[in-house]
């Protein structure tokens, strides 16, 4: 799907700084100034509650800003696949999975950000902060992986990714496929579950356990919405979910049971600039905005975006399905420096022990 706000085209003007008093378009308190002619910045997103993220993100930078976003929606795969292919591609900035970003990287296609343009990075969360320095793009909001389960169909407390490999469970737990944003994680926590660093063997233990998890499995799934049909059909008693599929399925079924467990592991969504980008002074512009206090607590209620910004506060009924706190800081994070290359052959082997 994609779709285009109106845009009025007006002749280039220079913005000056990142977002703060004085950039072109607005007076220093922020005011539009008059007679400044309206830029605009294509953003490729992933297009979920649209007219909510126009109303509450896009609308109040581009009045800010004397801006017009573009945006152009779709998958992660999708939107990926669309920039890596056109080298004259008009998008200027991208929110892509963290995976994502980090082959971008690898492949060239977005420039190297500089985080003294992003005054707002100064507040990053810790593992968030940690990946902007090593270029793997800026966070904007973080998710993690849980267990959703039935406790009457159950019949005992899910407390740990270990307990799914319980003979309880035989032939009732779905999990994301290898190719889903939380794929990688899969191999990760049956690495885990064997006791093995998985940089050390490259998931060699981990597929010994996957192996091991196979009678337990009923499919994978590639859609966290799937899920719905499952439970409610009683296809499946438990669930590996990414967090933020969590409220849309209990909704469908208010018994299910959400726990994160001590350790989990994270997946955050980032902003980058692609190398071809025409306003990079607005592409920063637009990321500091998006890191900004304000913003990021509007969106964690509207959006149910877990925020980066360590100065944002989320209430324990907001929070609850969400990885903020304590769950944030114990996440465990991805290296997709390491995963990256080896991903293919982790999905040869997914194919021949899971999918077969």
């Amino acid at each position: 799907m994609k779709k285009v706000l109106a845009l009025s085209l007006c002749a280039a003007i220079v913005l000056t700084g990142c977002g703060g008093a004085g950039s072109a378009g607005t007076t220093a308190a922020g005011e539009k100034k008059s007679g400044t002619e309206e830029k605009k910045l294509v953003l490729s997103t992933y297009g979920l509650s649209e007219d909510i993220s126009e109303e509450e993100v896009y609308k109040p930078f581009e009045d800010q800003f004397n801006c017009k976003i573009v945006t152009e929606t779709g998958s992660t795969n999708e939107r990926y696949t669309k920039l890596s292919a056109n080298s004259e591609s008009a998008i200027d900035v991208i929110e892509l999975s963290q995976a994502m970003t980090a082959k971008g990287m690898e492949e060239g296609l977005f420039e190297p950000l500089d985080l003294g343009k992003i005054e707002n990075s100064q507040y990053l969360i810790k593992a968030a902060k940690t990946m902007a320095d090593a270029g793997q793009g800026v966070a904007y909001t973080i998710n993690s992986i849980g267990i959703m389960y039935d406790p009457e169909a159950v019949g005992f407390e899910i407390k740990s990714f270990d307990d799914l490999w319980k003979a309880e469970l035989e032939g009732s737990v779905a999990i994301p496929d290898i190719t889903t944003t939380f794929g990688p994680a899969m191999v990760y926590m049956a690495s885990d579950y064997k006791g093995v660093d998985v940089t050390s063997d490259k998931g060699a233990a981990a597929f010994e356990a996957l192996e091991e998890l196979k009678p337990n499995l009923v499919k994978t799934y590639a859609k966290s919405s799937d899920l719905i049909n499952m439970f409610t059909s009683g296809e499946i008693k438990a669930a590996i979910v990414g967090d933020f599929g969590v409220p849309t399925i209990k909704e469908a079924s208010p018994d299910l049971v959400y726990v994160t467990p001590d350790v989990t592991y994270a997946n955050f969504n980032t902003i980058s600039i692609t190398k071809n980008c025409k306003d990079k002074e607005l592409a920063y512009a637009y990321i500091n905005y998006r890191l900004s206090k304000e913003l990021q607590s509007k969106t964690t209620k509207a959006l149910n975006e877990a925020p980066t910004n360590n100065q944002v506060e989320v209430s324990e009924e907001d929070s609850a399905n969400m990885t903020y706190g304590e769950t944030a800081e114990r996440a465990k994070v991805l290296d997709y420096a390491f995963v990256n290359p080896i991903l293919s052959d982790w999905i040869d082997q997914w194919n021949r022990i899971i999918n077969n």
